[in-house]
């Protein structure tokens, strides 16, 4: 019996690790099935304008020979088999930051190893020890990471490298919606009578642009059911379709596979076949989409999702479109070597519907994309201010950016209604997300040897390798600049434009800030009452300094000399992080002796992270300074000094102080209505009352110190917020001039303003101006 027992006892831990591990795959089966509808389908639409490119204009023509599609063919298996399955698939993934993906994560991620962020209050500051504080290397640094620490022109190169590939991306959110819906639609020339086509095609393609992005605002949750069956429904059928013609047509044409028949090819065609690269290239777009919504799935459901389903699909329906291609010779022009010919005729019309949903849920991955990348860059202080409204309450990651939509809508509309054919359409496309390949294998080169610790003959090994097969097909796309090539080069261009200029005025407006702050000593010669009259409340100051008094607070109280009884200045902060714990979210410290009831709280916000409404801000808000009184007090008495040393002084605060809430009377000053995805708030909200328990184990002071700061609760908190101007001083360049004083302040007028500063009830806020003269 004890034996039995015993057995069953060493058995019940591996019971519960097999059944761990079927749960793990379940979980990982269920989200690679979701990523389908999500990841896949701008990758998955691409057959049907891959051969239209490669074949469109006078670069090639199809011979009786058939080494031009055997060429083709043997391109598209050999550049999605080395780009999207071996770079992306089984080595970008695992360059995740935090679980998140995309050309800013990769950025961030390096900044986290290595001291060479340019964003404002960067560099060691309070608040900075998550981006590069426990992760870096223990052995000497390496002369890469020496230079990028020293040298601030490698600095500025590797943002401004960053930000080129964040602007292709918003280029080919552009691109592909476009792209994949009017090569869906175009299958209606195949599928009505002759010449009829001409007037619909245009005009319904711009009716389906028009509706994805009005349906934007409804979030991609709502739809999002029905994503994944689109895709698979898609999948199989490209790939039945492939067999059949494989079958059908031509079986042998999978010699094609081999690498002999790139060189063959190549040796025909020549200068031809290198320009018909741009139009092949467009097989792998939508690789980028894999790593950039890494956070909303896992590393092993878009490894399964790629290699057991999409890659052999991609690859069947190739293989079947050259079959077909290859045993009609007829055409009476390149334009009708695309997907639809190759379909049987009573399949067409059913084919042409699923092609359509297809390239709308393709599109709609791109454009929730472009939102993200968005988002990242405006939290680092690279792009203006938006509105950003979160679509779901359960995946924060689906996000509605209002302006962007609209500007991604017109913009679209306008490249359809310009070129009004595929070719130009894709090799703007092809530029686009070539570059953006470009940037990820330079920057993932980086991480092989800063964040992995590899050796770097090993990150030249596949800096060279991809790089020389990217590289050869960045110039095919670029020698058709003036075939269409030209608009992502346009769009980036003026986006990067936008982005340095913000990210320019943000750095001289922090650098103002830090000049002009004001020191300490100035505040305690002042003594407890500051020289101003204190009356009841909580004021809190918000402001961008890590340390220091900032300039704000002394004008204010030198044309109004009263404040309230404590005063908190707040900086929050981003990070270069995805998320941040909610335990390492608030930094408190204190400014000068207990009598003065100064405080500095910093509130560090990943660039994935939502920030909460103004009622469970100022809870958490208040329950940390309490706790800080309570403990961490204990190890900061005194004064911190105004010094960047003082920063090590700041506590981070994991859990705040048990304080009871009691429902008070009703707060008729709160906000105005605030719409939400479920309800709407009104105005008339219960105002939390905090209470200090009666049992809490404090010493009398602490006590008094900890009820002082519930009657300022109490009484009410103001915020005081700074409404500054940009100016460029006296003597500054003409360029600076121009840049400051006008695209700035453009940019400033026209941009929302901190995130925080929308959940803030209008009421309890007071702006204070000042000029800023940088």
């Amino acid at each position: 019996m004890d034996l039995e027992a015993a057995h069953g006892a060493a058995a019940a831990p591996g019971k519960q690790r097999r059944r761990r591990a079927r749960e793990s795959w379940g979980a990982s089966l269920l989200l690679a099935y979701q990523s389908l509808g999500v990841v896949y389908g701008d990758v998955a639409t691409s057959p049907l304008y891959v051969y239209k490119s490669a074949f469109a204009g006078d670069d090639i023509q199809h011979s009786a020979g058939n080494e031009e599609i055997y060429g083709v063919l043997s391109f598209v298996f050999w550049t999605l088999t080395l780009i999207s399955l071996v770079k992306y698939v089984l080595i970008v993934l695992r360059a995740d930051d935090g679980g998140e993906g995309g050309t800013f994560a990769l950025y961030s991620l390096i900044c986290r190893h290595v001291r060479a962020g340019l964003l404002p209050g960067g560099g060691g500051g309070a608040g900075d020890e998550l981006a590069v504080g426990g992760r870096r290397d223990a052995r000497a640094m390496s002369r890469l990471r020496a230079m990028l620490e020293r040298y601030r022109v490698l600095q500025r190169l590797l943002l401004l490298f960053a930000l080129l590939g964040t602007c292709m991306v918003i280029g080919d959110g552009v691109l592909t919606p476009a792209v994949s819906v009017y090569s869906a639609v175009s299958g209606l020339e195949l599928s009505m009578e002759h010449e009829h086509h001409k007037y619909v095609q245009l005009p319904v393609t711009c009716a389906i642009l028009i509706g994805l992005f009005a349906l934007q605002h409804y979030g991609t949750h709502r739809v999002g059911f029905i994503f994944a069956p689109i895709v698979c429904v898609w999948l199989l059928c490209i790939s039945a379709i492939g067999v059949y013609n494989i079958v059908h047509w031509n079986h042998h044409v999978y010699r094609a596979l081999s690498p002999y028949y790139m060189y063959q090819f190549l040796k025909k065609t020549q200068t031809g076949g290198w320009m018909s690269l741009g139009g092949i290239l467009l097989c792998v777009t939508g690789s980028e989409a894999m790593y950039a919504d890494l956070g909303h799935f896992s590393q092993s459901s878009i490894k399964i999702a790629f290699m057991s389903v999409v890659y052999p699909a991609l690859v069947l329906a190739y293989m079947g479109q050259a079959a077909y291609i290859s045993q009609h010779h007829s055409f009476e022009n390149a334009y009708h070597i695309g997907f639809y010919v190759s379909v049987p005729e009573k399949l067409r019309w059913p084919v042409l519907v699923i092609a359509i949903l297809a390239a709308v849920v393709g599109s709609q991955a791109v454009i929730t994309g472009t939102f993200s990348i968005i988002k990242q860059c405006s939290s680092l202080s690279c792009f203006p201010g938006v509105k950003i409204v979160h679509t779901s309450s359960t995946v924060h990651g689906q996000i509605y950016i209002p302006e962007i939509n609209w500007i991604l809508m017109i913009l679209c509309l306008a490249v359809t209604l310009g070129f009004r054919n595929t070719k130009h359409l894709a090799n703007a496309q092809g530029l686009a997300v070539i570059t953006v390949m470009l940037v990820t294998t330079c920057l993932m080169s980086l991480v092989i040897v800063l964040c992995w610790n590899k050796s770097i003959f090993l990150a030249l090994g596949f800096l060279i390798f991809f790089g020389t097969i990217e590289v050869l097909y960045f110039s095919a796309s670029l020698v058709k600049f003036h075939e269409g090539a030209w608009v992502p080069i346009t769009l980036s261009f003026i986006f990067m434009i936008v982005m340095c200029v913000w990210h320019y005025g943000t750095i001289k407006k922090y650098e103002f800030d830090f000049q002009n702050k004001v020191s300490v000593n100035w505040l305690l010669n002042l003594g407890p009452s500051l020289g101003i009259i204190r009356v009841r409340g909580i004021g809190l100051i918000h402001t961008e300094l890590v340390s220091g008094i900032p300039a704000i607070f002394s004008h204010f109280v030198t044309n109004l000399p009263a404040f309230h009884q404590v005063l908190v200045f707040l900086c929050v902060k981003s990070v270069p992080v995805p998320h941040v714990q909610p335990e390492e979210r608030f930094l408190v410290g204190r400014i000068g002796p207990k009598e003065y009831r100064l405080y500095r709280v910093i509130v560090r916000y990943g660039y994935r992270d939502v920030q909460k409404d103004d009622i469970e801000f100022e809870k958490d808000l208040v329950s940390s300074i309490a706790e800080f009184i309570r403990s961490g007090d204990s190890h900061h008495n005194g004064v911190l000094e105004d010094t960047d040393k003082s920063c090590e002084k700041l506590s981070s605060i994991s859990n705040g102080i048990p304080l009871w809430m009691e429902d008070g009377e009703v707060d008729a000053s709160a906000s105005p209505h605030k719409e939400t995805d479920t309800q709407i708030i009104s105005p008339n909200r219960k105002k939390a009352r905090f209470v200090l328990p009666k049992n809490a184990q404090v010493d009398s002071e602490v006590r008094r110190e900890l009820q002082e700061l519930m009657d300022a609760r109490e009484a009410g908190m103001s915020f005081i917020l700074g409404h500054s101007y940009m100016k460029a001083k006296s003597g500054s360049s003409f360029i600076k001039r121009i840049v400051i004083n006008f695209f700035y302040e453009f940019l400033r007028r026209n941009s929302r303003g901190p995130s925080y500063a929308a959940t803030i009830p209008h009421a309890s806020t007071l702006e204070v101006g000042m000029v800023y003269q940088v």
